[in-house]
């Protein structure tokens, strides 16, 4: 019997070999000249990026939870398809003058600003995971307007590498309509080995900038971790300015709370906008994913006009109520009198004009 027992942990690890070193979700590895800047970045040190504060990736880990992650119990999905609002290519066509928003759920948002399309962290796939068997299905089948059907991107921001973030299937097919890749540091090889140009690619360590079509980009601190297959840290994250002449924007990307936030709100700050992180949270990680509370507190941090909570609506990655985030993060909102806008999945709206407020989870 041991034997037998041997025999299938080994073949698991053999097979679990194979596919980690076989499949491309996985990604590459840095060439030479990447990989020199990444080991001069003085957030890199002992062979991995580091925060800039102690973040541990585990606050407190208990084993009798490790069950509830897979089930579907005490309301974690909806019940039924979620209201969102379906698009057609001719949508595209008429430009809006001040900024317009699309939230395809979870933290992948379509930005039209100043004449551009930029998407955000486009994870588009049906599974957060680097198999369908390895993670939980999209709350909804369909997407609000098929890839085939968006239209041509001029850029591509990257927050991290996370599977819920930087999603294979995705890219290969977005690749060809794309421009510009902006991505942290690291995350280039994973782009390139999925056959996306090298010159179509910046890299990006914390405070960088770029100006593109007169916007500047600027990769900015976020409290996280990184990493596919086996890895961990071996790539950078961030968060995203999005700043012109006339509009001032801030993405979270994934991030605990920290003093970053002040940071960034007193170098880049007020913002006339801010989509933040609010979801897949627990205080067994209580360093690396927000808390809805402080969600609220940290869009105060940046000073931010308007926020719209994201990192939720799409997917099960955590124990709370699918519900949860946005309820508490409103509730928050409110005490402390923060404007907060609430779009179902594929509702476009300006930044500046009426926000979407209504209560369409209910």
């Amino acid at each position: 019997m041991l034997i037998g027992i041997l025999t299938v942990v080994l073949l698991i690890v053999i097979v679990t070999a194979i596919f980690v070193n076989t499949s491309p979700q996985f990604g590459g590895t840095p060439k030479v000249a990447d990989l020199e800047r990444i080991k001069n970045s003085k957030h890199y040190k002992n062979k991995a990026f580091v925060n800039d504060e102690l973040t541990l990736a585990s606050t407190g880990f208990k084993w009798q939870s490790l069950f509830q992650f897979f089930t579907n119990g005490n309301n974690k999905v909806p019940l039924k398809q979620l209201p969102q609002n379906n698009l057609n290519t001719s949508f595209f066509k008429t430009k809006p003058s001040k900024p317009r928003v699309t939230w395809f759920g979870h933290s992948a948002l379509f930005l039209e600003i100043e004449g551009i399309n930029v998407f955000i962290d486009p994870m588009l796939g049906n599974v957060p995971a680097p198999h369908p068997l390895l993670g939980s299905e999209r709350f909804n089948k369909d997407l609000p307007i098929s890839i085939e059907n968006l239209p041509a991107i001029d850029l591509v921001l990257i927050s991290h590498d996370h599977y819920d973030h930087l999603d294979y299937g995705s890219i290969i097919r977005l690749k060809d309509k794309v421009k510009q890749f902006y991505v942290p540091l690291g995350i280039k090889a994973h782009l390139t080995a999925w056959g996306v140009p090298a010159n179509r690619i910046k890299e990006f360590d914390w405070w960088e900038t770029s100006v593109f079509n007169n916007i500047e980009f600027v990769s900015t601190p976020a409290r996280h971790f990184s990493g596919r297959g086996f890895t961990r840290n071996k790539t950078f994250w961030c968060s995203w300015v999005i700043k012109s002449k006339n509009n001032s924007i801030f993405f979270s990307g994934d991030s605990g709370y920290g003093k970053h936030f002040k940071t960034i709100g007193n170098m880049y700050g007020p913002f006339d906008f801010a989509m933040m992180e609010c979801g897949q949270y627990n205080e067994q990680w209580a360093h690396i994913h927000m808390m809805p509370e402080e969600t609220i507190q940290a869009s105060i941090d940046v000073k931010a006009n308007y926020m719209m909570p994201i990192h939720w609506g799409a997917f099960k990655l955590a124990l709370h109520t699918w519900v949860d985030p946005v309820e508490r993060a409103l509730k928050a909102a409110k005490s402390k009198h923060v404007n907060i806008a609430t779009p179902i999945i594929g509702e476009p709206f300006v930044i500046g004009d009426e926000y979407p407020e209504k209560l369409w989870w209910e």
